[in-house]
């Protein structure tokens, strides 16, 4: 078994098919064919199977994916360990962040890291929900994970303190002295919230839940980049973790913090074992931002 032949197999699940799996890989597409089928005669088993156009996994294919993909992982790390010998003059770092933390705090701390470390380039994905996250991150299709950070989770953690979810209300939105709202308020407000299941999300309703409140949900999309505008176009109220609602009261919102305050802990998730040179750089600049690896 060839690791060439894993990286194939790999790539035609990530791309859906034999034919885009070749051009992403810079391969022939009878080469990279040849390589699946002698690694499934190797395994004694077909990986693929077609389903009209498509090309989708066997349950053995299933099987195969997370073993595959931690052994690519490795492969990298050992190379780049090896590497770090001379310094961190090339690579690559792959992270995940919840689209909540893509700005506060990943986007800072990939700017400073490549301030830093300017030769190994940084790929920044969103997942769909925070359990993809932590999947992507256990199967190694990212090294490390901007998430909320919480108990019994197999995966090891760096805390980077807490965060604040803040109520980003239309323009001109009362608020009551303090600047505070109370969570109680918010049955006689319209709210625009993502679909169950996304982190703000389920933060929301554990508090309304919580201070036994019924709320209408206005308008619910999973399009982000909708959710201000559609604020500050008076549809309803949202929630944003305070670095957003920041930039979104630049822009004319009216925002508050809610009573009581709605706090989530926010930290890196990692596989245990060893990191990457890149990875471990990435944790000591984001744990020490003064004294950069």
């Amino acid at each position: 078994m060839e690791l060439r032949q894993i990286q194939y197999a790999v790539a035609v699940i990530d791309h859906g098919g034999f034919t885009r799996a070749a051009a992403a890989l810079y391969v022939s597409q009878p080469s990279l064919s040849q390589g699946v089928a002698n690694l499934e005669a190797e395994l004694g088993t077909p990986l693929f199977r077609r389903v009209g156009r498509r090309v989708v996994l066997t349950a053995a294919g299933e099987a195969f994916e997370e073993p595959a993909r931690q052994l690519l992982r490795d492969a990298r790390t050992i190379r780049e360990i090896v590497g770090a010998v001379v310094g961190l003059q090339a690579g690559r770092l792959d992270l995940v962040a919840l689209p909540t933390l893509a700005v506060e705090p990943a986007a800072r701390l990939v700017a400073a890291f490549r301030r830093a470390i300017p030769r190994v380039a940084v790929r920044l994905v969103e997942p769909e929900d925070s359990d993809a996250l932590l999947h992507m991150v256990r199967d190694g299709r990212s090294e490390l994970g901007f998430t909320e950070v919480s108990p019994g989770n197999d995966l090891e953690s760096v805390d980077l303190g807490s965060q604040e979810i803040l109520a980003v209300c239309p323009p001109g939105t009362p608020i009551p002295p303090g600047n505070r709202l109370p969570v109680a308020m918010l049955t006689s407000m319209a709210l625009v919230a993502t679909p169950p299941g996304t982190s703000t999300r389920r933060l929301l309703d554990e508090a309304l839940a919580s201070a036994d409140v019924r709320t209408q949900i206005a308008v619910e999309t999973d399009q982000r980049e909708a959710i201000l505008p559609l604020v500050l176009a008076g549809a309803g109220t949202t929630f944003l973790p305070a670095p957003l609602a920041a930039e979104a009261g630049r822009q004319g919102a009216t925002t508050a913090s809610l009573d009581p305050p709605l706090v989530r802990r926010i930290g890196i998730v990692h596989r245990p074992g060893p990191l990457s040179p890149a990875a471990t750089a990435f944790l000591a600049l984001a744990t020490h931002p003064a004294t950069p690896t």
